[in-house]
C-alpha cells in the first residue's frame, strides 16, 4: 500500500513556472540596453545625504533641458530647498522665484508642451489610453498621440516644469516631481523635462506641507538642497551611469505584454490590459 501511494505522487507535475515583468527584464541582452548620456543626468545631493538622480529629455524639451544644464553648471540649485510637498501630487524644488537667474538663461522658451510625431518613432502600446486616442513608447519615453502630436506624460517620478499662468512656461529654475497618482490632466499644459530615476523615495516620503498646495508654511520645514550637477561634470570616478531599456526592442514588447497580463504566484487571473503610466520603462545602473 505505501509503495502504490509514493508511486502515485511520483506522477503528480511540478507546478509550472510563470514568466514575470522582473524575469523579462533581468534576462534582457546587452542590445536591448541603451546607454544614457551624462549630459542627460542632473545628480542632486539633499544636505540629508540622500541623491535623486533625474533623466533630462532634450529631444522633447530642447529649450527648457539646455535651460536647466545652465543653472546645473552655474550652481545655482546649491542652497535652494525644497519647499512644497503636496500629498498625492508634487514634490517642488528651486529658490520659489527668490533669486536672480544666471547670464545665458531663455527666460521666455517656447511652450514645449508636444511635438510633431514625423520626427519620432513610436512603438504603439497596444492598450486603450484614458487621455489620448493612442500611447506608445519613443526613445525610451512614454508619449500621448493626438492630432499628429505627441507629448511626454505625466507619470510618477516625472519632472515638469513649475511656471505662472499662460502664456509663461517657466525656465526650469523652479521644478517639480509627480509623487501621486498619475496627474496626466497636466500633459499638453506644463513642459515635462524628464524623470527620476533613482532616489524618488527621498522625495516621495517627506512630511506634507501644511500650507495650500503643500507649501511649506515656515522655511525652517524646507528641505535643503547641497549641490545639483550634471553628472557629465562630475569626476569620472564618481558619476554614476544609467542605461535605459530599448522601447522598440521585442525585450520591451514582451515586458508590456506580460504587465498586462500576468499570471505568476501572486496574481490570481491576468488582467489583459495595463494603464501606459503603470508600465515603466526599466532603467539600470550600467555595469
Amino acid at each position: 500500500m505505501k509503495m502504490l501511494i509514493i508511486a502515485t505522487l511520483a506522477t503528480v507535475a511540478p507546478a509550472p513556472k510563470y514568466v514575470t515583468p522582473t524575469d523579462i527584464v533581468g534576462k534582457a541582452p546587452a542590445s536591448a540596453w541603451r546607454a544614457i548620456p551624462a549630459e542627460d543626468l542632473l545628480v542632486v545631493d539633499l544636505k540629508s545625504g540622500a541623491r535623486v538622480v533625474i533623466q533630462l529629455a532634450p529631444g522633447f524639451a530642447p529649450v527648457h533641458v539646455a535651460n536647466i544644464r545652465t543653472l546645473a553648471r552655474a550652481k545655482w540649485w546649491d542652497g535652494a530647498a525644497i519647499y512644497r510637498v503636496q500629498d498625492n501630487y508634487v514634490v517642488q524644488w528651486g529658490h520659489n522665484e527668490g533669486l536672480k537667474l544666471p547670464a545665458g538663461i531663455v527666460t521666455k522658451p517656447p511652450a514645449e508642451y508636444d511635438r510633431a510625431i514625423a520626427e519620432l518613432k513610436v512603438t504603439p502600446f497596444p492598450y486603450r489610453d484614458s487621455y489620448a486616442p493612442r500611447a506608445g513608447f519613443a526613445d525610451g519615453w512614454p508619449v500621448a498621440v493626438q492630432a499628429g502630436r505627441v507629448n511626454l506624460t505625466h507619470c510618477y517620478g516625472y519632472v515638469g516644469v513649475g511656471r505662472n499662468l499662460s502664456p509663461d512656461t517657466g525656465t526650469g529654475g523652479e521644478l517639480y516631481a509627480v509623487i501621486g497618482q498619475a496627474p496626466r490632466q497636466l500633459d499638453r499644459v506644463i513642459a515635462v523635462v524628464g524623470r527620476v530615476i533613482s532616489g524618488i523615495e527621498a522625495m516621495s516620503s517627506l512630511p506634507r506641507g501644511t500650507e495650500a498646495l503643500g507649501f511649506y508654511k515656515e522655511r525652517s520645514s524646507e528641505v535643503p538642497i547641497a549641490s545639483a550637477r550634471l553628472a557629465a561634470d562630475m569626476p569620472v570616478a564618481e558619476r554614476p551611469t544609467y542605461e535605459v531599456i530599448d522601447t522598440g526592442s521585442a525585450t520591451f514588447a514582451a515586458y508590456v505584454r506580460k504587465r498586462a497580463n500576468r499570471r505568476d504566484d501572486f496574481y490570481i487571473r491576468p488582467a489583459g490590459g495595463v494603464e501606459l503610466c503603470n508600465v515603466p520603462v526599466p532603467v539600470r545602473l550600467a555595469k
